[in-house]
């Protein structure tokens, strides 16, 4: 905590530092302590993990909203991430990362593909308590009102009891006016079925539109799927540690051929 016993709370996001999600975030933790906004200039959906290699990285401070700090990056959630506590906080570790409001979810399989996500993994990967939040409503129109005591209600647990080492929580709420509760919940397997729509260009050259469709072959009832279907928040903890360590005994069994062989 700071000297005025505040949190630090870094906020980021994918949809860019304009992106209604955002401003009920950070008006949102600015309730609990000292905000500091570090996110993209522009929308970065889908980009995972991705960070910027090779082209200069831009940060300015800008002011969008009266009494916020806020900085817009030229990269990606996770970068942004990166410059927020490297160059805006100077190295100093804010005591909690909080991503989103994401404009959809990220549930499921979404969330090795999410920016949102990402960027809270990143917070995770720096030994910052992190959270992703997520509203199943992908329009610029979205109404946050109604999860956002959700969204101050978890910040206060995690700032107050911590997380476990390399973990952080993917939330996710349905767009529903009485959300029933919070359930922690696994991660539902799940995929998607990309098909790509082929169209031509005015000089007859091919190019193509991912589309595809979301399938859900898991009917477990303790699965992120479920409890959103079901009227609930999600709360998914989620490790960066990618090992399948169940996996170890079974490789170890196997006859590996000397090199040479």
């Amino acid at each position: 905590m700071t000297k005025t016993n505040q949190p630090t709370i870094l906020v980021i996001n994918d949809d860019g530092i304009t992106a209604p999600g955002i401003k009920a975030l950070m008006e949102t933790m600015k309730e609990i302590g000292r905000v500091v906004v570090v996110a993209p200039d522009s929308p970065q959906s889908g980009m995972g993990h991705a960070i910027t290699i090779g082209k200069p990285l831009r940060l300015d401070k800008v002011d969008l909203y009266e009494g916020m700090e806020m900085y817009r990056c030229s990269g990606t959630p996770v970068d942004c991430v990166k410059l927020a506590v490297n160059v805006v906080l100077k190295g100093q570790k804010p005591d909690l990362c909080v991503s989103g409001i994401n404009h959809g979810l990220n549930n499921s399989i979404n969330v090795l593909y999410s920016g949102t996500m990402s960027a809270a993994v990143e917070g995770a990967i720096e030994g910052i308590p992190s959270i992703g939040f997520s509203l199943d409503d992908y329009t610029l129109q979205a109404d946050f009102s109604h999860c956002l005591k959700f969204v101050k209600s978890i910040a206060l647990e995690v700032l107050a009891n911590n997380l476990p080492p390399a973990t952080l929580l993917n939330v996710n709420f349905p767009n529903i006016k009485h959300i029933k509760g919070i359930k922690v919940c696994r991660q539902a397997a799940a995929k998607w079925a990309e098909e790509f729509d082929e169209r031509m260009d005015p000089h007859k050259r091919p190019y193509y539109w991912l589309t595809g469709v979301f399938q859900m072959n898991d009917q477990g009832e303790d699965t992120d799927v479920h409890a959103l279907e079901h009227g609930y928040a999600s709360v998914v903890p989620v490790q960066f540690d990618m090992t399948a360590h169940h996996a170890i005994p079974l490789l170890n069994g196997w006859k590996w051929s000397e090199p040479g062989f």
